[in-house]
């Protein structure tokens, strides 16, 4: 199941009849949780339902938007349910496997909370940024895209993915997300203060902290370490040095 995850109670209702024995059901959706519970009622006896999320894609939306490198080395993280079928599981492990993906066990409820804050949190902070700078009056529409090289720039990107099936999201994981959007906004107060009162010494230990984690990232190979993500402007040449 590769829709919204707010379709899937429907799809699922509509689908259930039709299932043949032994055929293994699974989603692709970034909240678990929620797919379990609208997705398993519907599920007849006999048939295998096992929820999963590819940590994988880009900003873009439809088949259109895949390649053949797409799962490289990218995680796959499946929640099944405490009786589900262990050669079913295996054989959609062995699938994700076989796309090029490495596959991880946990609960639905722990995969919400892990995604709160290494997806959902970042996309609202970047839909959120984009947003207060549309709407920040001393500075005009062309002065963001002119100058949105800097950081702003790679907000923007994760702010072009679909706003349905992020609406979605939000909508579905509302306990993780406000649990770790109250983590976040602990946090930067204490960022906030310590800008306030020129404390160099936090500000420079949280930058280091954070900038650690961002290497270790590149370390497990889920980015590059190239410049800009790698990226180029169009008609560009790539250097030669």
């Amino acid at each position: 199941m590769c829709t919204p995850v707010g379709a899937y109670g429907e799809i699922a209702k509509a689908i259930g009849p039709h299932l043949e024995k032994d055929a293994i059901v699974s989603d692709v959706g970034s909240v678990k949780a929620a797919a379990v519970r609208d997705i398993a009622p519907h599920i007849p006896g006999g048939v295998h339902f096992i929820a999963g999320h590819p940590v994988a894609g880009t900003e873009q939306s439809g088949p259109e938007a895949g390649f053949a490198e797409l799962f490289d080395g990218r995680w796959c993280i499946l929640t099944p349910e405490a009786d589900a079928d262990r050669m079913a599981l295996a054989k959609l492990e062995t699938f994700w496997q076989r796309l090029g993906s490495q596959v991880e066990i946990m609960t639905p409820e722990h995969h919400d909370l892990v995604l709160a804050i290494t997806s959902h949190i970042p996309h609202l902070i970047a839909y959120n940024i984009v947003n207060t700078a549309a709407h920040l009056g001393r500075v005009t529409d062309s002065e963001v895209i002119k100058f949105s090289a800097g950081g702003f720039r790679d907000f923007t990107r994760i702010a072009a993915s679909d706003p349905v099936m992020w609406r979605d999201v939000f909508l579905n994981n509302k306990e993780a997300v406000l649990e770790m959007l109250g983590r976040f906004s602990e946090d930067l107060v204490s960022l906030q203060r310590a800008i306030r009162f020129s404390d160099a010494a936090t500000l420079e230990r949280l930058f280091a902290e954070a900038r650690a984690i961002r290497r270790g990232i590149i370390q497990a190979g889920q980015d590059t370490a190239r410049p800009d993500f790698g990226r180029r402007p169009e008609g560009t040449k790539p250097s030669e040095s």
